[in-house]
């Protein structure tokens, strides 16, 4: 699972040809951190993780920043948004896995190999605050990476292997408007290993 990313900044935002965002965004994104993402109606600046901590009932502590494929449209956190279109893209700049390869964890830095900000699949809702206001938070899916030659390298051995679903750039508006959960699932695919990058990266938190 990924709990740290790296978000576009406000010029990397702009490729996406969107516009801009009024608010600032953390350099690094961590759970409750906002982050910019892509709905199909424009931009929103919303908090990684679908269940903000402040929205958690009293005692209730568990962590919302990834849906796994699988059971995105059971779970009872997601299924609701799954099965009502609410799909968004998260640009970023990059993602961080813990590797185990050395004997103890190495925080690598996962990005695509030209250096280009690209965008991960994401389920957002919205919480109206009063009639006016509204705060946003999104979660990314994930999926099996078992066999990915590059991400079946991260998290602890005998754990299963899971990768983020990065979404290639000429399907972002066709994932923005899919129009049944069927249709969505088509695009949480593997992305092609030569075309990423990942090298150690230790924490600047």
């Amino acid at each position: 699972m990924c709990v740290n990313f790296i978000p576009v900044n406000t010029v990397e935002l702009q490729r996406f040809g969107l516009g801009a965002l009024a608010a600032p965004w953390p350099q690094e994104c961590w759970q409750d951190y906002n982050a910019p993402i892509v709905l199909s109606g424009g931009l929103r600046l919303a908090s990684y993780g679908f269940v903000p901590k402040h929205r958690l009932p009293d005692g209730k502590k568990y962590t919302t920043m990834n849906a796994r494929a699988e059971s995105i449209g059971e779970k009872p956190t997601f299924k609701s948004a799954w099965h009502q279109g609410k799909l968004c893209l998260v640009p970023m700049q990059a993602f961080f896995e813990p590797c185990y390869e050395t004997g103890r964890a190495v925080r690598m830095r996962i990005e695509m190999a030209d250096g280009e900000p690209f965008a991960v699949a994401g389920l957002w809702r919205e919480w109206r605050i009063n009639d006016v206001l509204s705060e946003f938070s999104f979660t990314q899916i994930t999926i099996n990476a078992d066999e990915h030659p590059l991400m079946r390298r991260m998290h602890r051995p005998g754990e299963e292997k899971r990768s983020l679903v990065i979404v290639p750039p000429e399907q972002y508006n066709a994932w923005l408007n899919c129009d049944s959960p069927e249709l969505a699932r088509t695009f949480l695919n593997p992305f092609p290993a030569e075309l990423m990058r990942a090298t150690p990266d230790p924490v600047r938190r």
